[in-house]
């Protein structure tokens, strides 16, 4: 959580490091009121930190329907009778303030001015604090900018993001930006681990601010490969739809029984034993809520095997962050008794000499297009629980690799469970080959 200090003005930041979300704590503790940009759906850290500012939230304020996490907006109307302020083009379909461009909202003393900045989505706003700060959620991050390719055609949402970047262009250059995204996530391909930074210096130094033409913005904006995460549509739904309270206790079990487990403990102990037909995510790694989303299907009867409570509540809490709200409980003891052999990168390349093992890059395309192993196979770990081993030969044992080992190991869990026999790589990856390398260039790039 970040505080920026103002002369009487309550500012917090708060980060999600996994999703790369943020969202914004802000008020006037002299009157004793805030209001709450973007809530993420765990929203005890936002009451305690309102309590410890002596403010009480009287709004929720949003930026737009978000795709990428589901809000806590539901929890604050249901738990505490807090309103929620979205601009009417969301048509959500629950209890409202609408938002309107040019409007002027206030917690005590502290003026909050509605900018409408359609792009991203059509009902997207961002928010002037004070006259001295901006929250431009998803339109401009640090570095770059929002994706539009989410609620509706690509160039139609590029269109419009390239005409609120100019307003937004336009504010002071003094103004401080804080996005409702930092690096991390999904929703734009070159943001900046940043979590803040001013509109001049935005002007200077983030090349989406750099075009002059409509057109020529589209064509770039709308071309774009980032992964359109599977959960984006259920989320974007659970957004628009009734109030979601509180979630379940997550309920300890003695057995797993019928369904998927998701194994959230690190690739080692996965490795050493696992239960046969599990997924492995380990929670301890960066993106574990949208890697799993990439494994996972929401209408399946999900366990998760952790190594204790707290990891266990932990993977839960990002699961239900990205639209998995029903979970079938956790397990730390279970029958155990798969194993993975992962492999070193001097033993792949011995073992790939003499021909004994298909190499599986899990890697995204353009990753693989900057250097990859001469004969290797390609598939993102993100496709292959839909793919399994088409197209990939399996008279041989498949060997994952990708940049540090991560996605190898969700990769070879998921082709597994499968009935393959996979080993991943670790420890190392593609850019630490010692072998030779192959690059790939595509028309068009440079």
């Amino acid at each position: 959580m970040g505080a920026v200090s103002f002369s009487g003005v309550l500012f917090r930041q708060f980060v999600d490091d996994d999703l790369g979300c943020a969202s914004y704590l802000i008020g006037d503790p002299s009157k004793g009121e805030a209001m709450l940009v973007d809530p993420a759906y765990a929203i005890e850290q936002y009451l305690e930190a309102a309590d410890d500012a002596g403010v009480r939230i009287v709004r929720v304020l949003e930026t737009h329907t978000h795709a990428d996490h589901v809000s806590g907006h539901g929890r604050f109307a249901l738990e505490h009778g807090v309103p929620t302020a979205v601009h009417p083009l969301a048509e959500p379909e629950f209890p409202f303030e609408p938002l309107q461009d040019g409007e002027e909202l206030t917690a005590g003393s502290l003026a909050v001015r509605v900018i409408h900045t359609p792009g991203h989505r059509p009902e997207h706003c961002a928010f002037v604090v004070d006259d001295r700060l901006v929250l431009t959620g998803d339109s401009l991050f640090i570095g770059d900018a929002a994706r539009p390719d989410l609620a509706i055609e690509a160039r139609a949402g590029a269109e419009g993001l390239f005409h609120s970047l100019q307003r937004l262009a336009h504010l002071p250059d003094a103004y401080e930006v804080y996005p409702g995204h930092v690096a991390g996530s999904l929703c734009g391909a070159s943001m900046s681990p940043a979590h803040s930074s001013t509109i001049g210096d935005e002007k200077r130094t983030n090349a989406k601010l750099e075009y002059g033409d409509a057109q020529a913005f589209i064509n770039a904006a709308a071309s774009l490969s980032t992964p359109r995460p599977p959960t984006t549509a259920r989320v974007v739904a659970l957004n628009k739809g009734p109030f979601i309270g509180a979630p379940a206790r997550l309920e300890h079990l003695d057995e797993p029984g019928d369904g998927t487990i998701l194994d959230v403990r690190p690739a080692e102990m996965f490795a050493a034993g696992h239960v046969r037909g599990a997924f492995n995510v380990p929670v301890s790694g960066s993106s574990f809520a949208t890697r799993a989303g990439f494994v996972l299907d929401p209408e399946e009867r999900i366990v998760i095997h952790a190594s204790g409570e707290g990891e266990a509540a932990e993977a839960a809490q990002g699961l239900r962050a990205v639209g998995f709200l029903e979970l079938a409980g956790y397990v730390t003891a279970a029958q155990a008794t798969e194993k993975l052999a992962p492999m070193g990168l001097e033993e792949l390349e011995r073992l790939l000499e003499q021909g004994e093992v298909q190499v599986l890059d899990v890697r995204e395309k353009s990753e693989r297009d900057e250097g990859y192993i001469p004969g290797s196979l390609h598939i993102p770990f993100r496709l292959l629980r839909e793919c399994g081993a088409d197209g990939m030969g399996t008279e041989k044992p498949i060997v994952t690799i990708c940049e540090s080992g991560m996605r190898a190991s969700i990769a070879a869990s998921v082709l597994t469970a499968a009935g393959v026999d996979a080993r991943p790589v670790l420890h190392g990856g593609v850019n630490d080959w010692p072998g030779g390398t192959v690059s790939f260039r595509r028309c068009g790039s440079t």
